[in-house]
């Protein structure tokens, strides 16, 4: 048997390329779903996970957003703008280092969260209803040791 079909029988048993490309799809087929119920508020995803970021956890340095929400921190300026602009979320100076900014999520902000969040979080729960509570906790986990795996990677 030459060594390349025995090396394909090898990748064949192991099922890391499959959940490779499982985890992309399923990621792939809920980001969608939750994207267009975003969408379908007014807002893009960006904005949505800022806004929904100081909603929950309350000011946030600039710096510091694109780190929690996975943002490149040059974009997080044109979005705090657009936000800021509709009047969503406001820049607030530190008192202590005036190299430091902050968000604030405003009254208009929250009100506008308020109204959406709780049809939003029903759309999430059912997008991911084709798993029971024991299965979404189980997944949870394990996409947690993944993670945590792969990033003690780099």
């Amino acid at each position: 048997m030459d060594n390349n079909k025995l090396l394909y029988d090898q990748k064949k048993q192991d099922p890391s390329l499959k959940l490779f490309v499982v985890l992309s799809k399923a990621y792939r087929s809920v980001a969608d779903q939750v994207s267009a119920d975003i969408r379908a508020k007014g807002l893009n995803t960006t904005d949505f996970g800022v806004m929904e970021l100081l909603y929950h956890q309350g000011d946030q340095a600039l710096q510091k957003i694109g780190d929690k929400i996975l943002l490149a921190s040059g974009s997080i300026t044109y979005v705090v703008d657009k936000l800021e602009k509709k009047g969503y979320v406001k820049r607030v100076p530190c008192p202590t280092d005036r190299r430091i900014t902050f968000a604030s999520i405003t009254d208009k902000g929250t009100d506008l969260l308020n109204d959406i969040f709780p049809n939003h979080w029903k759309q999430i729960e059912a997008i991911t209803s084709g798993l029971n509570t024991e299965e979404k906790e189980q997944t949870i986990e394990l996409l947690k040791k993944l993670g945590t795996y792969a990033d003690r990677l780099k």
